[in-house]
């Protein structure tokens, strides 16, 4: 059983960046599609991105579209989150999933999810 690791949250002022990754340990990740989410205090979970399993397809929330960028690693053990122009509003816990399909990623229709990054931005 795949179990995943996020590393790469803290504060920023806006405007910055940020890299968020999220590991897969006990085997690698070249069977899973992967999503990131994001919660808000107060909010429900929402969708960021998401990457196929070979990497030629991506997803991403309208809300991140141009600022975001998602990828993988060419060994597939890494999924990062790359993420630019940061702005207030996209301060919460992120947290990465994996599944075997990539439509169930990107709705969240797994069980397998990491633990979460903080990210904090501040104005």
């Amino acid at each position: 059983q795949v179990q995943l690791v996020e590393s790469g949250g803290g504060l920023v002022q806006a405007g910055g960046s940020l890299r968020l990754s999220c590991a897969a340990s006990g085997r690698t990740f070249s069977n899973y599609a992967v999503g990131w989410f994001r919660q808000a205090p107060g909010k429900e979970r929402e969708f960021v991105a998401a990457i196929s399993r070979n990497g030629l397809s991506t997803s991403y929330a309208d809300s991140v579209k141009g600022r975001f960028a998602i990828s993988r690693d060419g060994a597939k053990i890494t999924v990062y989150l790359q993420m630019n122009s940061l702005k207030p509003e996209d301060t919460a816990v992120y947290y990465c999933n994996a599944a075997s399909m990539f439509s169930d990623s990107r709705a969240g229709r797994t069980d397998r999810w990491g633990q979460g990054t903080q990210v904090t931005v501040s104005s």
